[in-house]
């Protein structure tokens, strides 16, 4: 379904949960929703810039983000403000629920970094998955974490996210 309306954009609030809090909260153009992939637009919606050392995610900075019911996680391609592709920044998470206008994702600290041309592809956070203890509290969500952080790896190391995303 289509998300543009004689109103103009819908939007929706994009809610990241960890830990059982809110770690950030920022409202999103929604492009689509055909009942199994959300996609939506927003700026950086982070304080300052952010320096990861591979990349920089700063103001004026656009993430495409697109999240699955069905999936563990969501993928977000991130452009820098003149349109240039800096790469794709992919959360691990439980899959997406959207009611009542909030998109929400629980995040399970893992992550994937790829970059615009595909040759920098990174694990990241895999200390921090360790010691949520999430293997022990709930290990079947642990063992799909693991799971999708390996499919989205070896995507990107084959065919590509962007076959994902098409």
């Amino acid at each position: 379904m289509s998300a543009d309306s004689a109103d103009g954009p819908a939007t929706v609030q994009v809610v990241l949960v960890k830990a059982g809090r809110t770690k950030i909260s920022y409202p999103a153009e929604l492009l689509a929703d055909d009942g199994t992939r959300v996609s939506v637009r927003a700026p950086w919606a982070g304080e300052g810039v952010r320096d990861f050392g591979f990349v920089r995610f700063e103001p004026g900075d656009v993430f495409t983000e697109h999240y699955w019911r069905d999936r563990w996680y969501s993928v977000k391609e991130v452009r820098a403000s003149g349109g240039a592709l800096k790469g794709h920044y992919c959360d691990i998470t439980r899959p997406a629920e959207l009611s009542g206008g909030r998109l929400v994702v629980e995040d399970l600290d893992l992550d994937l970094w790829v970059s615009a041309d595909g040759t920098d592809v990174r694990r990241l956070d895999e200390d921090e998955f360790a010691e949520s203890g999430l293997a022990t509290r709930d290990p079947g969500a642990a063992a799909a974490a693991v799971a999708a952080l390996d499919e989205l790896d070896a995507l990107a190391r084959g065919a590509g996210l962007g076959t994902l995303l098409a």
